[in-house]
């Protein structure tokens, strides 16, 4: 089997694994949290793209790596990465808080899809070994943040339930 298709079904792998996963464990928990807790959830998971340097270290990756593929990848993630952790600690400043929320879920998928186009143009998957250590990042790490991504933005867009008045009194009290 060649490097790309072994790269595409693992890939491909990693978002069947993913969306089981996903589905089963990690979604139920985040609908039964309210929605500023499922968000700081979704926000921790995504202060770790920082990690996404790595793309740029030299060592770790190939020097065959397509540096257009490399480096908007890299600044990408450590953009949405700041983007999550500055939405963590604005929690308590309601206003910022939703700001870098759907700052960070705008900036990270907008990179993610570019990063995909990126690959696909610069034929990444058939030089998939050039990843070394960091041929984890797509196939494992990238498919549960496109899923989260996905996720937040459509709980920002979605309609809010409304509060039942005794709730709501109660809620305003605390």
């Amino acid at each position: 089997m060649s490097p790309q298709i072994i790269f595409q079904l693992h890939l491909v792998l990693g978002y069947v694994a993913w969306l089981l996963c996903f589905s089963v464990y990690i979604l139920p928990k985040l609908k039964s949290m309210d929605r500023i807790a499922a968000h700081r959830a979704i926000a921790t998971l995504h202060s770790f793209r920082f990690f996404g340097l790595v793309f740029i270290l030299p060592g770790v990756v190939g020097p065959n790596l397509p540096a257009s593929f490399t480096t908007f990848s890299a600044y990408g993630d450590l953009a949405t990465g700041l983007l999550a952790m500055l939405a963590l600690f604005t929690v308590r400043i309601r206003p910022l808080f939703w700001l870098f929320v759907v700052a960070f879920n705008l900036v990270g998928l907008v990179d993610i899809l570019v990063d995909y186009y990126h690959a696909v143009q610069a034929g990444l998957p058939a030089v998939a070994g050039q990843l070394g250590a960091a041929y984890v990042i797509p196939v494992i790490y990238v498919p549960l943040l496109v899923i989260t991504h996905f996720v937040a933005l459509y709980w920002l867009v979605r309609p809010q339930p409304k509060m039942v008045p005794a709730l709501a009194s109660k809620a305003a009290a605390v």
